[in-house]
């Protein structure tokens, strides 16, 4: 489908309160975020919010002892989350954190909803998971998007994400491995059924 139907189809949504809050999900590496700035590019008065701005801190990880599941669904402050959702839907202008994947770290502040946004374009992993505490996201959105690839796919760019942060091979297929292809298929295992699903081979 093309991003000019996905535009279509999310821009006949009836906008609430003065916004509409669309769910762009999908396992890591699927192409949430360009299909998000994509959409964006299209869509006016639009404003990306990126679920990974509420991973919690590395130190707060490693006090767990789960530094090494960074990225799992434990790993995010699914409270903070839905407050500052809660938050788009009523107040004008709402801040909210991002992720540098670079420098490995939230950046406060990062990002910004502006007064006159009307379309919120959330991605992330998990925003259609159908188990606590993330099911309590689901009545938030107006409308959903899956984004469904094949596991081979998605492992292949994912060893490839790690490759271009300078990991050699061995370390990023054990990455891949270990972490992250559980949460990919975890993603898609335990997902509601979008709105639209947009398959890629």
């Amino acid at each position: 489908m093309s991003v000019h139907a996905i535009k279509d189809a999310i821009l006949s949504v009836p906008i609430q309160q003065g916004r509409r809050i669309i769910a762009i999900s999908g396992p890591p590496a699927s192409g949430k975020s360009t299909l998000a700035e994509e959409l964006q590019a299209e869509i006016h008065r639009s404003c990306v919010l990126p679920m990974d701005g509420f991973h919690y801190s590395n130190e707060d990880l490693e006090g767990a002892g789960i530094l090494a599941r960074k990225g799992a669904p434990e790993t995010f402050d699914v409270t903070r989350f839905e407050a500052i959702l809660q938050a788009v839907r009523t107040t004008s202008t709402v801040s909210f954190s991002t992720f540098d994947r670079s420098r490995d770290c939230v950046v406060p502040g990062g990002g910004i909803v502006n007064a006159n946004d009307h379309t919120i374009l959330v991605e992330g992993n998990y925003l259609l998971l159908d188990a606590a505490p993330w099911s309590r996201l689901l009545s938030l959105w107006d409308y959903t998007i899956m984004l469904d690839v094949p596991a081979a796919t998605l492992e292949a760019r994912l060893v490839q994400r790690w490759l271009d942060h300078g990991h050699n091979v061995a370390d990023a297929q054990e990455r891949v491995r270990s972490n992250d292809l559980p949460n990919a298929l975890y993603t898609q295992r335990h997902s509601v059924k979008a709105d639209q699903v947009i398959s890629h081979h």
